[in-house]
């Protein structure tokens, strides 16, 4: 790990890379606590949901800065700056989800562990969105199975987490079985029908499935407008089928009741893009779950409009 810059300034990412088991660089960053030492309350571990990247993300954390955290975070494989693996790299591509999980094992126990947690003796809260959410629950499943979870993670709260996806009008339980036949015939690396690449004026406020809220809606291309290299497109068949595979194993009772930690589950009443319903059968599996429905509440709560975030913020146990 080359050396993060120890400067403080209010509201930065600092950003780096590492490169994973797997190959490729990742990219990560670390927002600084805006407070005084002695009011530092601990570190959040912000993950993002597909498609996203840090920049979309640094409004959250500037406000996670204000309220004592040292916020960190980081580009999962396949978008934002991070090691794109296929030559079109619009393509959301990945081809097994263990791979998200072992890029998030190694940045936490090589970095995030040994280089802050340690030094600092701050607990750990992990705050994920979406496919983060997913990912998240699959890290803590696997720590705790394989290992033991890391004592400094004191809890986690996912976002509307990928739980399940909706598939509508195509009928779910057909959509597992046909993208594992396109995988076989080849077809992993091509989009699903209807996907592409990142186009600006595909994307339309107007009855969106995101956000209510206008200029929220417009961050994440703004940011791209800036850097087209944070441009993602639609997902492939290889991708959809790790998607379901993975579903199938985070939502086991056994796995997920090996999860002892508080995991707070922060449902968007409105969501039109993740299964609601799977959030609250998983929910009742943990040994500590908690969920929080979120009224009004589009897929990207965080991203909604002020009225909606402030249920949000005062609902997290932060």
């Amino acid at each position: 790990m080359s050396t993060i810059s120890t400067t403080k300034h209010t509201h930065i990412f600092y950003f780096d890379w590492f490169n994973s088991n797997i190959a490729g660089r990742i990219r990560w960053g670390i927002m600084h606590a805006s407070v005084p030492e002695r009011d530092i309350r601990g570190i959040i571990l912000l993950l993002n949901g597909r498609t996203e990247f840090m920049e979309k993300y640094h409004k959250t954390a500037a406000r996670l800065s204000k309220l004592g955290y040292h916020v960190l975070s980081m580009d999962w494989r396949g978008q934002g700056l991070s090691v794109r693996e296929l030559t079109n790299r619009h393509k959301g591509y990945v081809k097994d989800f263990n791979h998200y999980v072992k890029d998030l094992q190694l940045f936490y126990h090589r970095f995030v562990e040994p280089h802050f947690v340690e030094p600092l003796q701050l607990p750990v809260t992990i705050m994920a969105h979406s496919m983060g959410g997913h990912i998240a629950l699959r890290y803590l499943i696997k720590e705790s199975m394989d290992i033991s979870l890391p004592a400094s993670i004191e809890k986690a709260v996912l976002i509307s987490p990928m739980l399940d996806i909706r598939t509508s009008p195509f009928p779910r339980k057909l959509a597992g079985p046909i993208a594992d036949l396109a995988v076989k015939t080849g077809l992993g690396k091509a989009y699903i029908p209807g996907e592409q690449d990142y186009f600006r004026e595909n994307f339309q406020f107007k009855n969106n499935p995101l956000t209510h809220d206008r200029m929220n809606f417009q961050i994440e291309h703004m940011e791209i407008k800036k850097n087209p290299d944070l441009a993602l497109g639609g997902v492939t068949w290889g991708w959809l089928k790790a998607a379901f595979d993975s579903i199938s194993l985070v939502t086991l009772e056994k796995e997920l009741s090996s999860v002892e930690i508080p995991v707070w589950i922060a449902s968007a009443d409105q969501d039109k893009v993740v299964c609601n319903t799977t959030q609250k059968k998983v929910c009742r599996k943990l040994s500590c779950g908690t969920l929080i429905s979120i009224p009004g509440a589009l897929h990207e709560i965080l991203f909604e409009t002020s009225d909606v975030q402030k249920k949000l913020w005062e609902a997290l146990p932060l």
